[in-house]
């Protein structure tokens, strides 16, 4: 097969990552986790004392960090400047150092241009809000996931089950209603479906089914 690339977008809880990251154990690829890069820049500011709020500081650091994603026999792995970093960046402290440098443009544009490259040497897929209309507008193939507000809700709701957090269906529902559209009226990068991209409606649709679907769309485009 030769390379390609998947852009997978969508609201939340439509499914994105967990598609996208069984899609590339299928297709044997590289899953593009974009958090996971922003958090390899803050995991590098916090070991190296750099200010998270010095946004000047932090854009100066980004040419000394080496972020090469691999796929792995024991799965994906992050490395930076070569460490294995793939647990040391899944911290609380990681996590909000990572919020914070995304907000910065020489950081978002640093991890988009660097995402822009490994499309052009490498299978990838990713996922997110705006990875067909800007990161890979010339993506082999575009996806734009749906799912009604109730499913998806639902969803998050067993997942919150599954894990012992306590929550509320109807407060779900609200909320996932509200960031559907603070996603889609942000005035950078908002969540909008490229006019080439395939949509998926995900409501009905056990995970397995959808992954085979957009695998046989893969191969309509190769």
């Amino acid at each position: 097969m030769k390379t390609f690339s998947i852009a997978i977008d969508g609201p939340a809880g439509a499914g994105k990552s967990t598609i996208a990251k069984k899609l590339a154990h299928l297709l044997q690829c590289i899953y593009v986790d974009t958090g996971a890069m922003y958090r390899s820049v803050g995991y590098y500011c916090l070991q190296n004392d750099i200010a998270l709020e010095d946004e000047q500081a932090v854009g100066a650091a980004l040419p000394m960090m080496e972020i090469i994603l691999k796929h792995t026999e024991e799965g994906q792995r992050i490395f930076l400047n070569g460490e294995d970093v793939s647990q040391s960046i899944r911290t609380a402290e990681v996590a909000a150092s990572a919020s914070k440098v995304a907000t910065y443009g020489a950081v978002r544009c640093a991890m988009v241009e660097r995402q822009q490259d490994m499309a052009k040497s490498t299978s990838i897929i990713m996922d997110g809000r705006d990875i067909g209309t800007v990161v890979l507008p010339f993506a082999t193939l575009k996806v734009f996931l749906t799912a009604s507000v109730e499913e998806r809700a639902m969803r998050r709701f067993k997942e919150y089950e599954e894990k012992g957090i306590p929550c509320d269906l109807e407060s779900l529902k609200q909320e996932i209603s509200l960031r559907d559209q603070q996603d889609s009226e942000r005035e950078i990068s908002p969540l909008k479906k490229a006019e080439d991209a395939i949509e998926v409606d995900t409501t009905h649709m056990p995970i397995d089914e959808i992954v085979k679907h957009i695998e046989d769309l893969l191969k309509g485009r190769l």
